[in-house]
């Protein structure tokens, strides 16, 4: 399965380019990108970006996708689809966990579903840590020409298959860690 990283976002809360931001000489993309590759089941990875950020992307030496769409996260994962079915992460998420990826990708392929999503019990869903279907960007394409962008809206449509977070081991939460701004930052080295 491919492993799609979100790269589009412009960092406003950060107040600057996060995904570039060198942690201990490291680009913090990278803590995503790294621990993804270590997914047993992940064929390969790709960044999603926008158009300004490709270039600078590109310099890591992973495949860069553009979204020429860019609506947000909607418009990366249906980039991201164009190339098959994928695990879509955001690239600000250093802490992900790879059995993590593994387990969602491998209850998505039981489940036969166009999505499959960890949901906490409060409803919220992290539909950027999530598998889907190239079938689901069909579903995208009919929301994005209605000018509707909420993916979690898109996602509960098609009866995705949740995985309830609360049932799934604790120190997998921490796969869910991203980062919004600098003081996140100090919450990343604190972990």
């Amino acid at each position: 399965m491919i492993g799609a990283v979100l790269a589009g976002g412009r960092g406003k809360r950060f107040g600057g380019d996060k995904l570039l931001y060198r942690i201990n000489g490291k680009p913090l993309i990278l803590y995503t990108i790294e621990r993804l590759e270590t997914a047993k089941k992940i064929d390969e990875i790709i960044l999603v970006a926008s158009k300004d950020n490709a270039e600078k992307l590109e310099k890591l030496g992973y495949r860069v996708v553009v979204d020429n769409l860019l609506i947000g996260p909607m418009g990366g994962v249906y980039t991201a689809l164009s190339l098959g079915d994928a695990f879509v992460v955001a690239g600000d998420m250093p802490l992900l966990v790879p059995e993590f990826v593994d387990f969602i990708i491998s209850e998505f392929k039981k489940s036969g579903k166009t999505a499959c999503v960890p949901r906490w019990e409060n409803g919220y869903l992290e539909p950027l840590h999530a598998a889907y279907s190239s079938a689901f960007r069909e579903v995208l394409e009919e929301k994005i020409k209605a000018g509707n962008y909420a993916l979690n809206r898109a996602i509960r449509e098609v009866n995705p298959c949740y995985l309830p977070i609360e049932s799934l081991p604790e120190e997998w939460r921490e796969s869910f860690f991203n980062v919004n701004t600098r003081e996140d930052l100090g919450k990343l080295h604190k972990g």
